[in-house]
């Protein structure tokens, strides 16, 4: 009766938690590429909604906010990721760098903002091909309309997509100070190993809580893996692409399949450490018993080998076993064998 209870209740708890591993594992796929660790859809969001690119900077980095996991020199501390600007006429270019090196730098996702001969502005960012794979472009989606050819009683209710395919992003508050006469372009004098005093380097998580924490944001964005969102100002990106970083040491890592393998190690981190702590335990255990000579049954073949040998043999098993440190306990239970311990096989 108690073993079927116990059965029904391990079943039960299995059930129960099998919808929520299932949810969590869905929203956090990991593709074993480094953007893995940068979720785009936020650092958009976080994009558009900040005053000065400067600040854009300043809160992409910061641990509090959560955005930034990146660790492309695979340190175990997240990088540092700078914001230069380029501009043309009305045409932004906002490039998002990690110096991986003092000599190397990788382009990790680029920023581009446009407005056309109506003043219409368009957002884009494109995930850096080495780190989110080809054509990963995000944008936000498009404004919803009432849908004219719904006739019920709530028509306000009933919304469709604009058919436009330009985004208006006007009213967000980094537009407005790009295009505003008080914008100055910001130059980060940053590089490898010199930060600003709010940055400090902090410790990366584990890719699978990473993308779980930030993916409330996808819901006003749309693009990324497998979708139809294509580039707007091919001109602008194209011009970008002609001057685009890469680093000889994140092509290494992709190459060799490093990053995935720091994600399952960040994943299993915990799970490592409960394994080595285990070990150690069972290793010191019978160190311990046999270097007081206790009289307890031991069923482990080492233990009752020590046991069955002569004194002298005991002696160097345990100095051996235990160090310099501990010959003198080494030399107690030796004697103590030969009284006891010999007595008792006879």
């Amino acid at each position: 009766m108690k073993n079927s209870f116990l059965a029904y209740l391990i079943l039960s708890m299995s059930l129960l938690s099998f919808p929520c591993f299932s949810q969590t594992e869905s929203d956090t796929t990991s593709l074993g590429l480094p953007g893995d660790n940068l979720d785009l859809y936020a650092v958009l969001d976080l994009f558009q909604n900040s005053k000065t690119i400067e600040d854009f900077e300043k809160s992409l980095n910061e641990e509090k906010t959560g955005i930034n996991n990146l660790d492309l020199n695979l340190d175990n501390k997240v990088d540092f990721i700078k914001v230069t600007t380029e501009q043309k006429d009305k045409d932004f270019t906002f490039i998002l760098q990690v110096d991986v090196t003092e000599k190397e730098t990788q382009d990790v996702a680029v920023i581009l903002v446009s407005k056309d001969k109506n003043d219409k502005v368009t957002m884009q960012i494109v995930g850096d091909v080495d780190l989110y794979g080809k054509d990963y472009v995000i944008e936000p989606k498009p404004p919803v309309t009432p849908n004219p050819g719904y006739t019920g009683n709530q028509p306000d209710t009933v919304k469709v997509s604009s058919p436009s395919t330009v985004v208006v992003v006007e009213q967000t508050p980094i537009v407005q100070y790009v295009y505003s006469p008080v914008y100055v372009p910001y130059y980060p004098p940053y590089h490898y190993a010199y930060y600003p005093p709010y940055f400090a380097a902090f410790t990366v998580m584990a890719v699978g809580i990473y993308r779980h924490n930030n993916y409330y944001y996808h819901g006003g964005y749309h693009g990324g893996y497998g979708s139809t969102v294509v580039v707007h100002n091919t001109n602008n990106f194209n011009n970008y692409n002609n001057s685009r970083n890469r680093s000889n040491t994140v092509n290494h890592n992709n190459a060799n399949g490093n990053y995935n393998k720091n994600n399952v190690s960040n994943n299993r981190n915990n799970v490592s450490n409960n394994k080595s702590k285990g070990t150690s335990t069972t290793t010191r255990k019978p160190t311990t018993n046999q270097s007081k000579g206790s009289s307890t049954t031991m069923n482990r073949p080492t233990t009752n080998q020590s046991m069955g040998s002569s004194t002298t043999t005991r002696k160097s098993t345990t100095n051996q076993t235990m160090g310099s440190s501990r010959s003198r306990s080494g030399g107690n239970y030796g004697g103590g064998g030969s009284r006891g311990g010999g007595g008792r096989r006879r």
